[in-house]
């Protein structure tokens, strides 16, 4: 394996943290993220290092096997489920989902304790 190609979608308060590790990371390509807000600090942050930014998750979704891992941070149950019917719609068996509880424990093993999620009223889709 060459590295992961990433794709976040969610970039508010649980996304910075991940993102910053992601785009150190010399084995990881951020390839988007995405946002209904495109004030978020996640955004800025990924602008800041030349990294797509979308308030449409689904652009990511579309890049296809060009994506290995979409990391969903943004806690919608909806945002999962329209993401899986994509893959499964275009045939798409490459990619993975990762959902936000995986994203919250990878986090927390890094860090050395428990990172929590948390979001705002924001809804996606």
């Amino acid at each position: 394996m060459q590295g992961f190609r990433i794709a976040v979608v969610g970039a508010g308060e649980t996304g910075p943290p991940l993102l910053k590790q992601l785009l150190t990371a010399p084995f990881v390509t951020v390839l988007g993220v995405a946002d209904l807000d495109l004030s978020m600090p996640g955004i800025a942050l990924a602008k800041e290092h030349g990294v797509k930014v979308t308030n449409n998750f689904m652009e990511l979704a579309a890049l296809g096997n060009e994506v290995d891992i979409i990391i969903d941070v943004t806690g919608a149950p909806k945002v999962r489920e329209a993401l899986r019917k994509h893959m499964v719609d275009s045939g798409n068996t490459h990619t993975l989902i990762m959902h936000e509880s995986i994203a919250l424990l990878m986090m927390s093993l890094s860090a050395g304790k428990l990172v929590s999620g948390k979001h705002g009223d924001q809804e996606y889709v």
